[in-house]
């Protein structure tokens, strides 16, 4: 099972079913709650995998423009 779907995250409201981004991006908009910082919880948090945005990828590095041709 990948790290997305594992129960091993921990509950923040930035990945939360009820949970919504607001304008400005610093403050999530609770359905339950009111308005809540991205890293705090609550009892009615419901992960939402959807939500996460996976990390990118280092660019593999070492190689020049002739390793690409034929």
């Amino acid at each position: 099972m990948s790290k997305l779907f594992s129960r091993d995250i921990s509950p923040a409201c930035k990945y939360c079913a009820y949970g919504r981004a607001s304008a400005g991006g610093d403050e999530v908009l609770c359905e339950k709650r009111g308005v809540m910082l991205p890293d705090s919880s609550c009892r009615k948090f419901s992960y939402d995998p959807l939500k996460r945005e996976p990390s990118r990828r280092a660019a593999p590095s070492g190689f020049t423009a002739e390793d690409f041709s034929l």
